[in-house]
């Protein structure tokens, strides 16, 4: 990962659930079987030189297996 989250994640929203999510494949296979989401929310990162940005943040999540894939999509203004 190449950044890091500093505080909570904020106006959480699902985006897909189950067979909507593209990859749900490879989720399965690398981490394993669960009722899998794909979710976006708001939250404060500090990326690799050291700066903080308030970003937008899409990840996969599971019941039992946890936030998996954590990743940038939008960096928003400050």
């Amino acid at each position: 990962m190449d950044f890091e989250l500093i505080g909570p994640i904020r106006d959480i929203q699902t985006i897909a659930i189950g067979r909507t999510i593209r990859g749900l494949a490879r989720l399965r296979k690398r981490y394993g079987s669960g009722r899998w989401r794909k979710l976006k929310g708001i939250a404060r990162v500090r990326l690799i030189d050291g700066t903080i940005h308030t970003a937008e943040v899409h990840w996969y999540e599971a019941h039992g297996i946890g936030r998996k894939e954590l990743k940038i999509k939008f960096p928003l203004l400050d």
